[in-house]
């Protein structure tokens, strides 16, 4: 139990939920024969998901100080002693971007290895140094969710392009690309909101997040600002993409599981104060970016309904 929670097992699972939808729930379902077999997709879940282990691992190393002062559970130090936690750390990079490697050379794109490396390392300077730069940890951790999703257009569709597939599979990656951006700014707004719920920690230890730098209400009130004009661009896109082309089930979905939560969130924002509103808050932006990653199934559903 201690290394589930080393590792953050629910954000993995989440994780591998999302690539599998991708995988199966969207590309797999548009008649087309994908680069990866389902056992060489699987290799790159496991890669994937290493790394980000990896990841929080090295995270929970670092901010052991921080979370003693936020009042959260400690696992480093308490259940798992430190040199333990750098050897898991070290196994499951070696794992992941050796996974990742393998798997580049199979599909014939040796270059992809470098991806595997550059996350792995990203996300080393993140947790040492990176996280306490103002917005730069906030956009990593943003821009690395978004990669999780670009991974599987990379991997089962660039492989096999071809003149004459090009404009087809050049549609299936923007959509994947449209989901990407979609995780990007949700999860950037979620990681203010969890600076604005460790404000207190990250002061003490010299940390310059944005709430320290312009203050708890400013921060918010910038939040807030952002949140809505996603929330609008979002209703665009659904209007746009959904509506128009008849798609209603994914529109009355979209609606429902995201730009309602969505506007729930900035009524709730406009008058959260404590740790623990902006906790539930946190929450609440990872149940619509679940929702919001379901929809590409959901939309791929509809379209062969519409056929």
């Amino acid at each position: 139990m201690a290394f589930l929670k080393l590792v953050r097992y629910q954000n993995l699972l989440l994780l591998v939920f999302m690539q599998l939808l991708f995988r199966y729930g969207f590309l797999n379902l548009q008649n087309i024969a994908l680069a990866l077999t389902d056992f060489q997709f699987c290799i790159l879940v496991l890669s994937t998901v290493c790394i980000a282990a990896a990841g929080y691992v090295i995270n929970n190393i670092f901010d052991q100080e921080t979370d003693v002062i936020n009042n959260k559970q400690v696992v480093v130090g308490t259940n798992i002693s430190e040199t333990m936690a750098y050897n898991i750390y070290i196994a499951l990079n070696v794992l992941g971007v050796g996974s990742g490697f393998y798997l580049s050379n199979v599909i014939g794109k040796p270059g992809f290895a470098l991806l595997f490396i550059v996350v792995s390392g990203t996300l080393y300077l993140y947790a040492s140094s990176l996280k306490q730069s103002l917005l730069i940890g906030n956009l990593i951790v943003a821009i690395l969710t978004a990669v999780s999703v670009i991974i599987v257009g990379l991997f089962d569709l660039f492989p096999i392009i071809t003149p004459e597939n090009q404009i087809h599979l050049g549609i299936l990656f923007k959509i994947i690309l449209d989901y990407a951006l979609f995780a990007f700014l949700i999860n950037f707004i979620r990681e203010i909101i969890k600076d604005l719920e460790d404000v207190k920690g990250d002061y003490n230890l010299g940390m310059n997040t944005l709430p320290i730098a312009l203050g708890v209400e400013r921060t918010s009130r910038i939040v807030l600002l952002a949140t809505g004009l996603i929330t609008v661009y979002l209703f665009y896109y659904i209007y746009i993409y959904y509506f128009e082309n008849d798609l209603y089930i994914s529109t009355l979905y979209s609606l429902l599981t995201v730009i309602a939560p969505l506007l729930f969130f900035c009524i709730k924002l406009n008058n959260a104060k404590s740790s623990k509103d902006f906790k539930n808050l946190s929450l609440i932006l990872k149940i619509v970016l679940l929702f919001g990653i379901i929809s590409i199934a959901v939309n791929t559903f509809n379209i062969l309904q519409n056929a």
